[in-house]
């Protein structure tokens, strides 16, 4: 990230403030373009995940350079259309139904159904004749911890995949055509774990004559922290255009791609900034605690999930030694050095020798960090949000 948010650039915003989020559109708008350009046999819509991240200035960038948009509540597809985000352009996935369905039908919102109960109220509030889409859980999961993955028999995400003859009987009796099916596993980085989903999702769409889109989710992994791997966008779009290829010429059906990608396209464009407020100890056989003014209700990734962010003392010691970094809310688990996904055990970071008043830089916080944190706990202010080109 040196050539988006380098050192000098990043402390020159803390002095002003902190804690604050700090954003780089041009890595953004580099992540999209390098994403847009891959080629699939039968076209591409890349849907930016909103939950990632919502800020204003993300969403008119991705629309502008030519993303379309995945919406999870009823809610965040309004705060699009009030952005104006034309309706077409957005696709409604959610775990709760819309409260205000008929308001985003009108407007030309794609709706994906997740339950039989969700598409009984489509029928419900839509014109006959049209079209729906259908989110399955194809019975398959993937991600780093339990808490991370979307399917399997440990998922609520999704129609299980023995109820889709239901659903296509449910639109057939109505007088509509599900046209787009969705799944979305979780999270991962195998080229060989996405083209076992793409194989479920399509031997699903075998048996859905309808179906000419497919939204095969999102959960690209990237790399924020010691082995974690990273997601290549190329071998997975190869991998998923051999397969839509096999399909077409054994079907002779061909088959649109959509993807959602959030984490992959802004997770690294951002950086949480925060200053060293305390450094406690609990003696020679205990551990030595860099206390900062942020926290989970900034950043909860870390003591939801154990997940590991890479985290730097912005000084020029020479000097280097070991410390939990934890955050300033009464809470036991708001810890920023989790062990590797066990938000249960802590694991201590080599980094600068610090000071009261040090900045800490917390990486690859563009994604799921503002959007989806204890915002209010123990009535701290939020972390500001800046971007900067």
């Amino acid at each position: 990230m040196d050539n988006y948010l380098s050192k000098s650039t990043l402390s020159k915003i803390a002095a002003e403030t902190t804690p604050i989020f700090v954003y780089s559109m041009s890595y953004v708008r580099d992540r999209a373009a390098a994403l847009l350009s891959q080629k699939t046999p039968f076209g591409m819509t890349v849907r930016y995940a909103v939950k990632a991240n919502p800020h204003r200035e993300f969403i008119a960038l991705l629309h502008e350079v030519g993303c379309h948009f995945d919406a999870s509540s009823s809610y965040e597809a309004t705060e699009l259309l009030a952005q104006n985000i034309p309706g077409n352009n957005i696709s409604l996935s959610s775990q709760q139904p819309a409260h205000n369905l008929s308001e985003l039908l009108n407007a030309g919102v794609k709706y994906v159904a997740t339950s039989l109960r969700q598409l009984e109220l489509f029928v419900a509030h839509a014109q006959p004749g049209g079209t729906v889409g259908l989110r399955i859980n194809p019975g398959l999961g993937a991600g780093h911890n339990n808490r991370t993955t979307t399917g399997g028999a440990n998922s609520s995400f999704g129609l299980w995949a023995a109820y889709v003859p239901d659903a296509l009987k449910l639109a057939l009796d109505n007088s509509f055509i599900i046209d787009r099916l969705h799944i979305h596993i979780g999270s991962g980085a195998d080229p060989k774990t996405w083209q076992a989903v793409m194989q479920s999702a399509l031997s699903i769409v075998r048996d859905m004559p309808d179906v000419t889109q497919l939204d095969i989710g999102g959960g690209y992994k990237i790399h924020r922290f010691g082995d974690e791997p990273e997601t290549d966008m190329t071998d997975i779009i190869t991998v998923f255009s051999a397969e839509l290829e096999a399909f077409a010429n054994e079907t002779g059906r061909h088959i649109h791609l959509e993807i959602e990608p959030g984490t992959w396209l802004v997770g690294h464009a951002g950086v949480l900034l925060s200053s060293v407020t305390d450094i406690v100890d609990t003696g020679k056989d205990g551990h030595t605690f860099l206390r900062i003014d942020t926290g989970m209700n900034d950043i909860l990734r870390p003591s939801m999930y154990g997940a590991q962010h890479k985290i730097s003392i912005l000084s020029d010691s020479s000097e280097r030694e070991r410390y939990v970094v934890v955050g300033h809310n009464c809470e036991t688990g708001d810890i920023l050095t989790p062990a590797s996904a066990d938000p249960e055990s802590i694991e201590p970071r080599l980094l600068n020798k610090a000071e009261i008043g040090d900045i800490v830089a917390i990486y690859d916080a563009g994604a799921y960090c503002a959007s989806m944190s204890a915002k209010g706990y123990n009535s701290f202010p939020s972390a500001r949000e800046v971007t900067i080109e």
